[in-house]
């Protein structure tokens, strides 16, 4: 059945198509701005898969632009038809996993380390938000946010026509154990190497980054290990209902998107920073004796990957629970209704007996 929410979110996904087909046509008229290119400060042009294109590519943005606002619109509309899903769903992944690159997770993960370096007069090297989030960073989450529209519109068309159901309960478990097991590969060779342990890697290498770097790079583990542990709350009932811990929150049931919206996303950064080390490693980028510097990270699709999935699962799962209260509550008040009915009929009939 299709539902007002699903409905604009087609609407909303469209709309975003357009503007942004319509950005893309007036950088190829000049307009600056590019994100790409020799206006992004990417500096071997190794980063993004776009990084050889010119303004000129703008004409493929605004095409590109139609095209999704097309089947964003036919995915609102009701239908049997699966075509439309064919072509959202590689649109969708062309938005959020090929466009984006690694800058975006280091742009995450650094920023919680940006909020709190004046408190503790950490200098990081002069880096600054502006730093971390340049406009080409910026212009990747706009990208991942029209992707993210479009498959939320494709998932709705294609539930309503799904017999079966691939995100199960026991599919989101076990995709868990493997969200939580894959990051620790990465946490072992930078906690190693913070502790000055050249795990993977030569003590050249190791001694490159002593004046700090690698306590960065245990930051960056010791932030995947702790989301490992909150990724068990996705199968777990704390990730259900506030432990008794939490002041306030305590009994309440956890509203699902808190979980959902930042594990979507931590999914979506990771896998891409993931693909990111594997196109370096394919154009040999890399050494294999420092083996501990790169391959980590050609595993985190498969950590995004299981993370999307448990997720996912975990949506569908509280959905179902939430959907089953309200058919529960709502054959509670119906009953008294009845009930009402039948005494009132039965009184009824025994006056008329009364009567006769």
């Amino acid at each position: 059945m299709r539902t007002i929410t699903s409905v604009w979110r087609g609407y909303a996904a469209a709309l975003w198509a357009l503007a942004y087909g319509a950005l893309g046509s007036a950088w190829a008229l000049g307009l600056p701005g590019f994100p790409w290119g020799a206006s992004d400060p990417d500096p071997d042009g190794a980063l993004s898969i776009l990084a050889g294109t010119t303004p000129r590519f703008g004409w493929w943005i605004a095409a590109f632009g139609l095209l999704t606002a097309a089947t964003a619109l036919a995915l609102t509309r009701r239908s049997d038809r699966r075509a439309p899903l064919f072509l959202a769903w590689p649109l969708a992944a062309s938005l959020v996993l090929v466009v984006p690159d690694s800058r975006l997770m280091m742009g995450v993960a650094y920023t919680p380390l940006l909020l709190v370096a004046p408190v503790f007069g950490w200098s990081l090297g002069g880096a600054t938000f502006a730093d971390a989030w340049p406009w080409p960073v910026l212009n990747q989450l706009l990208c991942v946010l029209g992707g993210l529209l479009l498959a939320a519109t494709a998932l709705a068309y294609g539930r309503s026509r799904a017999r079966t159901r691939w995100f199960t309960p026991q599919r989101g478990r076990t995709a868990v154990y493997v969200a939580v097991v894959v990051p620790l590969v990465y946490c072992a060779t930078r906690w190693a190497w913070a502790l000055g342990i050249p795990l993977g890697v030569s003590p050249e290498f190791l001694a490159e980054g002593e004046d700090g770097l690698w306590l960065a790079g245990a930051y960056l583990a010791t932030f995947g290990a702790f989301g490992g542990v909150l990724t068990l709350g996705l199968t777990q009932r704390w990730g259900e209902i506030f432990p008794r811990w939490i002041p306030g929150l305590r009994g309440r049931r956890v509203p699902p998107l808190l979980a959902v919206i930042p594990a979507g996303f931590v999914a979506i950064i990771i896998a891409v920073a993931g693909l990111t080390y594997i196109r370096w490693t394919i154009a040999g980028r890399f050494s294999l004796s420092e083996w501990g510097a790169w391959l980590p990270e050609c595993f985190w699709p498969i950590w995004g990957a299981a993370l999307a999935t448990a997720t996912v699962s975990y949506h569908l799962r509280r959905k179902d629970d939430a959907d089953a209260v309200d058919v529960g509550a709502g054959r509670r008040r119906e009953a008294p209704a009845w009930g009402d009915r039948g005494r009132t009929s039965a009184r009824t009939a025994g006056d008329r007996s009364g009567g006769v």
